[in-house]
């Protein structure tokens, strides 16, 4: 049997014929409380007595800091077993794509298993110590982050094994829905359910979703935040902010991401090894990124403006070693930027004027995007004006779909 609860707003899942838990603490308070929060204060008895596996980062703490790890291990009644590591390891510190190690965890004692190495699964062998599994990492609300398949994959692999989603903030608001649906037949690891790019949901309300339209076989129990609205920006919730990745290092890097990640599938560097990853593309052909800047300036995108400079592109990176001409992106008011709108236009800009130099990655920009529709648009004049409107579409749709299954007003 699978099955989705949640430990608060019973109303709607009720209503769809899936079980809840109530919650009882007051969700009165500034300062959004996250999941890994009131598990420990108001539900422990989830845990008690069982053996506690736990998929989790650097992102992953409770109050001032301390670590998912440290909170759960030096609670009494909860047993600590067994430790797993996302993309980037579970201290945030590997490069993107790179392959973590398994080894133990020398403050707790506790094997630290690899979920970006060999396997994206926990494999039997991985679980057979554990009755069950948590999940406490921080995404960023964009469907090619990697975090949230994991999020998945596992609680489909703890087949018989009780898996609870602590839930977190979604940093760039969980009101705000755009980019399109993924096509299936692009299904990756930095895409696997046919979700919107910017999807508007925290992972609790994901799963809930995937798991109640029958998308996601798994059982799921979401432990809620308290005091957490749908508008909030990441500054409203009164959380510390944590890179979570190496290359996500501001709350305006997180919003521009789910268009600016487009990026990747080119030959344009999208930051990383520079300054401002994710606000920047560079390449050596770019030697009138002033021009094109101005290009699109003139535009007037709502919520950002262009500029350029030159940036050192640090060594294992695209055009490592090199300075290169910069073309960037800054946000000015972030209420009204449109993540895709961004990427797009920005790379339309560049296509249109060095359409020899410019190289998509094509399995890879494919992948991202989750069909070949971004490809088509950026190549074709009025390309991008004819896709926009049916991304926008398509968005609507979807939120309007995991309506049922949201957690928070």
């Amino acid at each position: 049997m699978t099955r989705s609860r949640v430990l608060r707003r019973t109303v709607p899942l009720l209503a769809l014929g899936l079980s809840a838990l109530p919650l009882t603490a007051s969700h009165a308070q500034s300062r959004v409380r996250t999941g890994i929060e009131v598990l420990v204060s108001d539900s422990l008895h989830l845990i008690r007595g069982k053996r506690v596996g736990l998929i989790t980062n650097h992102t992953g703490v409770g109050p001032a800091g301390k670590s998912s790890v440290d909170i759960l291990h030096g609670t009494p009644g909860v047993k600590l077993t067994a430790l797993y590591g996302p993309e980037h390891g579970i201290r945030g510190v590997a490069r993107a794509g790179d392959h973590v190690a398994t080894f133990v965890d020398s403050a707790t004692g506790v094997t630290v298993y690899s979920l970006y190495g060999e396997t994206r699964v926990p494999t039997p062998k991985m679980l057979e110590n554990v009755d069950v599994l948590l999940y406490d990492i921080q995404d960023v609300g964009a469907r090619v982050y990697t975090y949230e398949w994991t999020m998945t994959l596992s609680a489909e692999a703890a087949k018989g094994k009780k898996f609870i989603v602590l839930d977190r903030p979604n940093p760039i608001r969980a009101d705000r829905v755009d980019g399109g649906i993924l096509d299936a037949k692009y299904r990756s690891f930095v895409g696997w359910y046919p979700v919107a790019l910017r999807y508007g949901l925290t992972v609790g309300e994901l799963a809930t979703y995937l798991v109640g339209t029958g998308q996601l076989k798994a059982d799921i129990t979401v432990v809620p935040m308290q005091g957490y609205r749908r508008d909030m920006w990441w500054s409203d919730t009164g959380l510390g902010w944590i890179n979570p990745s190496p290359n996500i290092r501001s709350a305006d890097a997180a919003l521009l991401y789910p268009g600016t990640v487009m990026f990747e599938g080119t030959n344009l560097n999208e930051g990383r090894g520079m300054e401002m990853p994710f606000q920047m593309a560079g390449a050596p052909y770019l030697t009138d990124a002033g021009a094109i800047a101005a290009e699109l300036n003139a535009l007037k995108l709502p919520g950002v403006v262009f500029d350029s400079t030159s940036q050192q592109v640090e060594a294992g990176y695209k055009h490592g070693g090199l300075k290169v001409p910069v073309l960037m992106v800054v946000v000015s008011d972030r209420e009204q930027v449109v993540p895709i709108q961004v990427g797009l236009h920005m790379l339309r800009a560049i296509y249109k004027r060095h359409p020899k130099d410019f190289q998509w990655r094509q399995q890879s920009i494919d992948r991202l995007f989750g069909s070949t529709r971004l490809r088509a648009a950026v190549e074709k004049e009025g390309g991008i004006e004819a896709l926009l409107p049916i991304l926008e579409r398509e968005s609507v749709t979807f939120k309007a779909a995991t309506r049922p299954y949201w957690l928070y007003k």
